[in-house]
């Protein structure tokens, strides 16, 4: 159980104490607050997502299935990333259903979800 949840069930309680409603909605509004909703992206994760849109569109242009490696190879922007970045920009593309992944003797493959 998170502390935000916490306190909601406490708040369930003593919701006929007007001081405590009032604190532990201050304190919801604390973890709001230090949470960083509203936080901008850094540099880094705008690349990652012009990465990530190039990756896409290079997939759905060839339509079979590829490595990481050859990936890398075809997309010119990506060429000097390391592999474990590339890796992580198409875990989360697979994440959120872009794309899928496939094993072939042990060699992840990724193509266009459909």
């Amino acid at each position: 159980m998170t502390k935000r949840e916490m306190f909601a069930e406490i708040r369930k309680v003593v919701a006929d104490n007007a001081e405590m409603v009032a604190f532990i909605d201050h304190e919801v509004e604390l973890l709001n607050r230090k949470s960083g909703g509203q936080r901008k992206p850094t540099k880094t994760q705008l690349e990652n997502a012009e990465f990530k849109a190039e990756i896409v569109a290079f997939l759905g242009e060839v339509g079979t299935p590829h490595t990481i490696k050859e990936i890398q190879a075809n997309v010119l922007n990506i060429a000097g990333l390391t592999n474990q970045r590339v890796t992580h920009m198409l875990t989360d593309l697979v994440k959120n259903g872009v794309l899928n992944k496939e094993y072939v003797k042990r060699t992840p493959y990724y193509y266009i979800a459909q």
